[in-house]
């Protein structure tokens, strides 16, 4: 690994430069506002937030992680009274403190323990000055600190900054710094060290209170001489144990049952709970990050430098682009790496590697390739993939630079290949352009869909991206059947309300209506090659911002002035205001013709098994299934499955033809089979369900299969299988199962939940995927990737 290279000038969300230094600094315009974000507590609109750095230590024996944030920052308006940042229960704030930035200074280091504290700050020819008197209650706030004398480093001791635990209950008002804390039983997190500093670090009133069942608000009182675009430091000193984006794993649920694991999750508004921020996707920064960790851990972050100082013991980070919140994100456990091409590498347990090197070593290349060719250069440098342990509770999650993947998918070779690439089109939509609201998810993943299927059309051929398309569209009509037409998350446009949790607004419309939208648009050029030109351009244009639906249409009806003159966007019926605020089912849908040599044998098959009377021989000899693309196959069950149930003669013999050539493919088309088992009540094949479940450790192969189990007739045999599964699923998927499997029933009996440190509130489960345990909309009906 490379190490860190020189901190380039700050960047803030608006993209200005760092101003020359802290006196008389230059007033430029303000940045335009973003929209209000309604899942965001925080007061991003009245400050610019130039970097981020955060010194995390690593705990497993205690499922805990310390943390020190350090945000460099500059007001945007006079005299702001204090700092509102999104936190969550699970992170219990211990100190913060306020310091006065220089311009250029180089990111501050941290020190892990009171020695290295002191090392860091031995070369000093004389000690900072006292911190002031805490300040009274606003107003005023205490004045900026005076200057301290030349030093080479200095570290913020427990005077300036309360080192030990300080429950939110007990947080003192605004205005009033925290009074001395208890002694810790655990040690204090990372104390930060700066280089040349201009002042000691100031203590600060700070306050959590409740916003959402989601996540709380830190309220940081500033000092009251505070200009507007002068840099200065918000210290925040933290704990935070097993929450929404900090998912820890014991090493028996790692494939290895060797050493522990955890990971993050930030999408939409987890890591709030990982770090204090301003959680949402209309703020962007660029980051660094020291973290230390157990030996023989290995960590990764989501960074385009990274570097491993042994005799330290730490691991160094730093991500040069401004990227939102959600994007922050870190794994660690025993993972080893190979490289698969020139700029990518593939990470997993050691057991998993080979596997993960057989399927992706080359085409991984090949894919990004062909995007580059379609949207211009892959700004991120490296392109890395990390396959997690089945508990990672999504498909896939595009983190910059380094992939998370379930490593469950490995085995469905067809999935394996769209979620990549699904991810890789995020690397520009999504990550270089973000939706600035939650309320317009569509512009992230309605155009890496479309995005993901330009470049599977580009490697893989028309027909096979029209085969994938076909199923995909085919489940979009099957949740709104289930959810009905008037439904408003079938909307582009969602109005989220105060206190939802943008997570339940994840759904296929999201990306599927989405795409369909963007494909539209695509034909109104007449030639997909000029829409690709046209998103090159909104790319460069818009690129590391965060962007809302009128700025992408203006966008391309600027770029096309010839559609602007036919006001193709008031087309009867196809409005752009319509497709973005209809209920209901796409106003158009692609022209999947070119997939027909797929799909139509599909469509032969089902109608052979279902039409009256059943001619099972013509059936059963029709088509030879392992023979078939696995696409093809599980849009053949998902169809049955829609059917469902099925007269009895019809499963009987649908077992007998298939139910063993079934049982060798892979979990993809499996867990459909099982679900027809289920959902017919066969009892002949019931103990390939128990099988199944016996060696599932994953949600996304679990939870629709417990979901049918309890929506009919067996959910005491569910009970059972849960029963002797338990202790091998993760604490939130076994939280999730129980509570499918306790609806319409007496509270389950207490079951053994020594693994779980923290009463985890139920939207510790919450994800890019809606955690409904409606047995009606199965998870498997928006099981898509990230």
């Amino acid at each position: 690994m490379a190490a860190p290279a020189p901190r380039p000038p700050g960047l803030c969300c608006c993209r200005k430069g760092s101003a020359a230094g802290p006196e008389a600094p230059p007033a430029p315009p303000p940045p335009p506002e973003p929209p209000p974000d309604v899942a965001s507590a925080s007061s991003s609109q009245l400050f610019s937030l130039r970097h981020l750095h955060l010194g995390l230590e690593l705990r497993p024996e205690a499922r805990a992680l310390a943390g020190c944030l350090v945000l460099e920052l500059c007001a945007l308006r006079p005299q702001p009274r204090a700092l509102v940042l999104d936190v969550h229960p699970a992170l219990h704030v211990l100190s913060a403190a306020y310091r006065r930035a220089a311009a250029g200074e180089a990111p501050c280091s941290f020190a892990f323990s009171p020695a290295e504290a002191a090392a860091a700050a031995a070369p000093a020819p004389l000690p900072p000055p006292p911190c002031p008197p805490p300040s009274p209650p606003p107003p005023p706030c205490a004045p900026p600190c005076a200057a301290s004398p030349p030093s080479t480093a200095t570290f913020l001791s427990a005077p300036c900054i309360a080192a030990g635990p300080l429950p939110a209950a007990a947080a003192a008002p605004l205005g009033e710094p925290p009074a001395s804390p208890p002694p810790a039983a655990e040690p204090p997190p990372p104390l930060p060290v700066f280089a040349q500093p201009p002042c000691a670090a100031c203590p600060l009133g700070f306050r959590v209170d409740p916003f959402t069942d989601y996540g709380s608000s830190l309220t940081v009182s500033l000092p009251a001489a505070l200009q507007p675009h002068q840099p200065f430091q918000i210290i925040v000193r933290y704990t935070t144990a097993d929450g929404p984006a900090i998912w820890w794993l014991d090493p028996e649920l790692t494939y290895g049952n060797a050493k522990p694991f955890v990971f993050t999750q930030g999408h939409s508004v987890c890591n709030r709970s990982f770090f204090p921020c301003f959680d949402t996707p209309a703020v962007k920064c660029t980051y660094s990050a020291t973290v230390k960790a157990p030996a023989g851990i290995q960590v990764l972050m989501s960074a385009t430098q990274s570097t491993y100082l042994e005799e330290e013991g730490v691991y160094q980070f730093y991500m040069e682009y401004p990227v939102p919140a959600y994007l922050v994100a870190l794994v660690a456990g025993d993972l080893i790496h190979a490289d698969i091409g020139p700029r990518s590498r593939v990470w997993a347990e050691p057991c998993l590697l080979p596997t993960a090197i057989s399927k992706l070593s080359g085409i991984v290349e090949r894919w990004l390739t062909a995007a580059e060719s379609l949207y211009g250069p892959y700004i991120w440098g490296r392109y890395d993939i990390v396959f997690l342990p089945p508990s990672f509770p999504i498909v896939a999650m595009e983190n910059p630079c380094l992939t998370f993947i379930i490593s469950s998918i490995l085995e469905s070779d067809e999935f394996l290949i769209i979620d990549v690439i699904h991810e890789v089109a995020h690397s520009w939509f999504g990550n270089a352009v973000t939706n600035a609201t939650w309320e317009e998810m569509w512009l992230s993943e309605g155009l890496a869909t479309y995005a993901q299927r330009r470049i599977t059309t580009e490697t893989y051929g028309a027909a096979f991206t029209c085969l994938e398309t076909a199923f995909r569209l085919d489940a979009l009509h099957r949740q709104m059947k289930l959810l009905g037409e008037d439904n408003p998350v079938s909307k582009l446009q969602v109005k989220l309300e105060p206190g939802v949790n943008p997570s339940n607004l994840m759904n296929l419309f999201t990306y599927e209506k989405g795409y369909c939208f963007v494909y539209y648009l695509s034909q109104l050029c007449g030639d997909p090659r000029h829409f690709d030109s046209f998103l090159r351009a909104y790319i460069e244009k818009y690129k590391f911002t965060s962007v809302v639906a009128q700025d992408l249409l203006d966008s391309f009806l600027n770029f096309f002035p010839e559609l602007k003159e036919q006001c193709v966007e008031s087309k009867a019926g196809l409005e752009f205001e319509r497709w973005l605020n209809a209920t209901g089912p796409p106003l158009a849908e692609p022209d999947l013709s070119q997939g027909s040599s797929l799909t139509r044998p599909v469509e032969t098959l089902f109608k052979l098994w279902t039409t009256e009377p059943l001619d099972s021989v013509a059936a059963a000899s029709s088509v030879d299934l392992t023979k078939w693309r696995t696409f093809q196959t599980v849009l053949f069950l998902d169809r049955l499955l829609d059917g469902s149930p099925l007269p009895h003669e019809v499963i009987k013999k649908l077992s007998e033809c298939y139910s063993s050539q079934l049982d060798s493919m892979n979990a993809e088309i499996r867990i459909r089979w099982l679900q027809i088992v289920v959902r017919n009540d066969y009892y002949p094949d019931l103990y390939k369900v128990r099988r199944f479940l016996e060696n599932q450790m994953s949600r996304m192969y679990t939870i629709p299969l417990y979901e049918d189990l309890c929506t009919g007739t067996l959910k005491s045999f569910a009970l059972e299988i849960f029963y002797q599964t338990q202790n091998q699923l993760h604490p939130n998927l076994r939280k999730t199962i129980q509570q499918i499997l306790s609806q319409g029933l007496n509270p389950l009996p207490a079951i053994d939940t020594t693994a779980v440190t923290t009463d985890t509130p139920a939207m510790v489960l919450e994800d890019k995927v809606s955690e409904a345990t409606n047995g009606a909309i199965s998870l498997r009906d928006v099981n898509v990737s990230a």
